[in-house]
């Protein structure tokens, strides 16, 4: 595939959008909080409520946190801590959040990583960190994690499972560990213990086979676990990477990295203050988010695409979900003859036009079809920074009417664009069979075979009609 350079900022992704949550059969069993505590809080007092954590002084105290000594994972979650009580304090004395130190931050995370270029508008090279000489680590990852005062009840789960301490210890890769500290779990309900399958399959998807350092993670959307998703054929489930200005680093939305690049003989250990769990089917997700999504929720059901989504044969998949406000650009014609009786075929044609079966399309990762080799597609190598433009046509339910999909990436940044117009303006939902990628305007298919594609221009519901025609089923 031909490489071409295109910049595209990325959206800013706001905490009461992100869709990351736990799969049905673990929140059966694991609940963070209630429903009722979480709908009684407004966006602003979830952002204050998350605050008693959040860093200050980060270059400071990071800079002594990633020194390689024999104690260095307990000397980094000391560090996060002493931060975010300092950050606390801040929050309490002037109201507001002091700015936040990101050039500081990333230096101190890029101490392997000299040479990698991070966009910051421009294309110049970060400061090096100023910190200690490392040492040469003589542990490892399952050995720091074991002897830390701040992963004890981590440990305690792992030592359950000998293959998984035989993994942790293995040199058959350099893993990265994201490692819940000890107060992640007093968020867990006291009592009720899940199986020991359901925990190994949770703590396998806390840590991946492939090396990813701060500087690798901070222009990495998704990376591959070491838990193997049935719903996608057995590829790795994946970890989805973020950064708010509120939530510095954060693993699937809502887990906040508190301490960075601890490294042992055969991996590295980021240490998060949530647990991560893995999450539930496509269309669930789609029912729990009303907010985002009445409007596509209300259009599945009533053509029965809900059905053919959660139960229809497949493995893993792509929903390109329109928003609600990418329904109300339609207008009030067009949506009130689609989701009327006599538009209802031409709704369930539309709908299937944004639907794809059997591949699954991250924003840097490609899980095609079973019988065709998966294809991660722009691996980051530690000495370059990755750049270009990705090509990909991608078969809908629609007749197997094709999505064109370009993706442009520099660095970090990516923008995925669907038939040269359309956005993708929150990328990479992760879903228990396949990724939800949110489009900011709904997918019209063109009048003709080869015809020119819809360009957000206004239709009437006869040119709507007149698209899908063709199409339409009779119901």
């Amino acid at each position: 595939m031909k490489l071409v350079t295109s910049l595209v900022p990325l959206a800013a992704i706001s905490l009461s959008t992100a869709f990351i949550i736990p799969d049905d059969h673990i929140t059966q069993q694991i609940a963070f909080q209630s429903q009722n505590e979480a709908e009684s809080q407004t966006f602003n007092e979830r952002l204050q409520g998350s605050v008693e954590n959040a860093w200050s002084g980060v270059e400071e105290t990071f800079t002594d946190a990633v020194a390689y000594t024999e104690n260095a994972l307990d000397n980094a979650f000391s560090a996060a801590i002493k931060a975010g009580k300092k950050a606390q304090s801040t929050w309490e004395c002037h109201k507001s959040m002091t700015k936040f130190d990101m050039d500081g931050w990333i230096d101190s995370g890029l101490s392997v990583l000299d040479d990698i270029e991070i966009f910051h508008g421009n294309t110049q090279k970060p400061k090096k960190p100023h910190h200690p000489p490392h040492r040469t680590p003589n542990k490892t990852v399952y050995e720091l994690i074991a002897g830390s005062k701040h992963t004890t009840k981590l440990a305690k789960l792992i030592n359950e499972y000998p293959d998984l301490i035989e993994t942790l210890n293995g040199t058959a890769a350099n893993y990265t560990v994201f490692a819940p500290i000890d107060k992640a779990f007093e968020k867990l309900p006291k009592g009720h213990k899940p199986s020991k399958e359901l925990i190994k399959k949770v703590l396998s998807y806390h840590f991946s086979p492939n090396f990813y350092p701060a500087g690798r993670l901070l222009v990495t959307h998704t990376l591959p676990s070491a838990f193997g998703e049935d719903a996608l054929g057995g590829e790795p489930q994946r970890l989805r990477l973020g950064f708010g200005i509120f939530t510095g680093l954060n693993v699937n939305f809502y887990s906040r990295v508190v301490a960075i690049n601890i490294f042992g003989t055969n991996g590295v250990i980021h240490g998060i203050d949530s647990l991560l769990l893995p999450p539930p089917p496509a269309h669930k997700i789609i029912e729990l988010f009303p907010g985002q999504f009445s409007t596509l929720q209300l259009g599945l059901l009533k053509t029965g695409l809900d059905e053919a989504i959660a139960h229809g044969p497949h493995v893993g998949g792509t929903l390109f979900a329109p928003s609600n406000l990418a329904f109300q650009k339609l207008g009030p014609k067009v949506n009130a003859f689609l989701f009327s009786k006599y538009g209802e075929k031409y709704l369930k044609a539309l709908l299937k036009y944004h639907i794809v079966a059997n591949q699954t399309l991250y924003s840097d990762a490609f899980y095609k079809e079973k019988d065709a080799k998966s294809n991660v597609m722009t691996e980051v190598d530690i000495d370059d920074v990755p750049k270009g433009l990705i090509h990909v046509d991608l078969p809908t339910l629609l007749d197997d009417k094709s999505l064109s999909i370009d993706i442009g990436r520099y660095g970090g940044l990516i923008s995925i664009k669907i038939n040269g117009f359309s956005t993708v303006s929150l990328q990479d939902g992760l879903a228990k069979d396949g990724v939800i990628q949110v489009v900011n305007t709904v997918l019209i298919p063109p009048k003709t075979l080869g015809g020119r594609q819809y360009a957000g221009e206004e239709l009437s519901v006869e040119d709507l009609k007149n698209r899908l025609d063709v199409y339409v089923e009779e119901l």
